[in-house]
């Protein structure tokens, strides 16, 4: 039987820290699935539209034969097993991504014990990468071709052209 994987996130926008997941993922796993999570959270307002966050990774990849990306909504276990996997993929940056995630897959565990949750250690180069940051910097027409796609660069710039500087700060930051 396959190994299937799922790699969830908003990728709000994406950049290298999570393509570099997907590529080691993909050397892991049989099928990696990522899923786009196509839901705005309360407290969390997302830039780009899921369809169009979908566009920018698939425009971001090279051709990976076991990977598939697709939006989705509500629990991350119920849409894992909607595609049948038997892993959910999580990145850890720093130390302060694991009390979030060790508590996530804690949850995770108990809605589907099924499911491993397989934590993947970000490269170094990547650990100060969060789309959030990606979003700020790029809000005050900063640089961010270091730490994204062209493609994703462009969006970024054509999403804030034409509003002043700084005009999409979230209130609170949340872990992406």
């Amino acid at each position: 039987m396959a190994k299937r994987a799922v790699y969830p996130g908003t990728f709000d926008p994406v950049h290298f820290g999570h393509l570099d997941l997907m590529y080691r993922a993909c050397a892991i796993f049989d099928e990696v699935v990522v899923g786009v999570f196509d839901h705005g959270r309360p407290t969390k307002t997302l830039l780009f539209p899921v369809d169009e966050r979908v566009n920018m990774i698939v425009e971001s990849l090279d051709s990976l034969g076991n990977l598939q990306i697709m939006p989705y909504g509500g629990l991350t276990v119920d849409f894992a097993k909607s595609v049948s996997a038997q892993v959910i993929i999580r990145g850890l940056r720093v130390f302060s991504d694991f009390e979030f995630e060790f508590r996530m897959a804690l949850a995770n565990q108990r809605l589907a014990p099924e499911i491993e949750v397989v934590n993947l250690i970000t490269r170094e180069e990547h650990t100060f990468l969060s789309s959030t940051i990606i979003r700020e910097i790029a809000s005050f027409k900063g640089d961010v071709s270091s730490m994204v796609p062209p493609n994703v660069a462009v969006a970024l710039e054509t999403r804030f052209d034409g509003h002043e500087p700084g005009y999409f700060i979230e209130s609170q930051s949340l872990r992406d």
